[in-house]
């Protein structure tokens, strides 16, 4: 009886060890980006904050944020300083420096205000386009057809490099720049935030890119983690977004006709 006892109170507490936790801190550098990390007085918030946090919760892993602009943040990331780049698209690129974990799908599109423009359907139609410049955020990265074509519109003397968003949307507000490639969630979560340029949401213009469908964004984990970390932090992300508790997130915090456009759940949600 007496063994029994011993062995029902060690119990709990072989439970309570049982908990896979990450063997140090993780350094999480974000840069605000629509509604998927925001960031106010120091304090970030956002999809995949609540995200990871929640994931805390359920392994006891901690996550240390610091907000860095977006170019400062793939710098860290490629040089090893960050243990997460959240959130990315998949590119050839960061697949060679970190382990890719796809969340949901999502696609850039040409952003621009509404306007009796001819249309474009393709980035290599863009940048035939020569009356046309193009604001784009530094850092952000959807692939070689993407890198090509900045590579071209800096030849050509029309690129409008930025270092957020924001900056970008007052650049199409000031007739500074014609159109921009992001995704439409991005843009949209950012004019949701600041009054100043809400009323351009109502302008909006988005058109589909050839060479830009619909791909994998997620979260990529840093080959510099030890191989439990990432184990541990692989296997909550997969989690989450075969759960649907990364769709749920983002229909919490994106308001409906704002993300539709460019994301969609990583399987369908019932």
């Amino acid at each position: 009886m007496r063994a029994i006892l011993l062995l029902g109170l060690a119990l709990p507490l072989m439970g309570a060890s049982a908990r896979a936790e990450c063997t140090r801190a993780m350094r999480v550098p974000v840069s605000p980006i629509g509604l998927s990390v925001m960031s106010s007085g120091g304090e970030v918030a956002g999809v995949y904050p609540d995200l990871l946090r929640k994931i805390g919760t359920e392994t006891g892993c901690r996550f240390e944020f610091v907000v860095v602009p977006r170019a400062r943040l793939e710098a860290m990331f490629t040089g090893g300083n960050a243990d997460l780049l959240v959130p990315a698209t998949r590119t050839s690129v960061r697949d060679a420096r970190g382990d890719f974990i796809p969340m949901m799908k999502a696609r850039p599109m040409l952003i621009s205000l509404a306007s009796d423009r001819a249309p474009i359907e393709s980035l290599a139609e863009l940048a035939e386009r020569r009356e046309l410049r193009v604001a784009v955020v530094r850092g952000f990265d959807y692939g070689e057809s993407y890198q090509r074509l900045l590579q071209t519109l800096k030849e050509q003397k029309r690129l409008v490099l930025e270092a957020d968003v924001l900056a970008v949307a007052r650049a199409l507000d000031r007739s500074l720049a014609d159109v921009t490639v992001m995704a439409p969630s991005i843009f949209s979560g950012t004019l949701l935030q600041d009054s100043r340029i809400k009323g351009l949401l109502e302008r909006l213009r988005f058109e589909p890119l050839a060479e830009l469908g619909w791909g994998d964004s997620g979260v990529y984990l840093s080959r510099h983690l030890s191989s439990k970390d990432r184990e541990i932090l692989g296997d909550a992300l997969e989690r989450s977004a075969r759960s649907g508790a990364v769709w749920r997130a983002v229909q919490k915090h994106y308001p409906p006709g704002t993300y539709e456009e460019g994301l969609k759940p990583l399987v369908t949600q019932k």
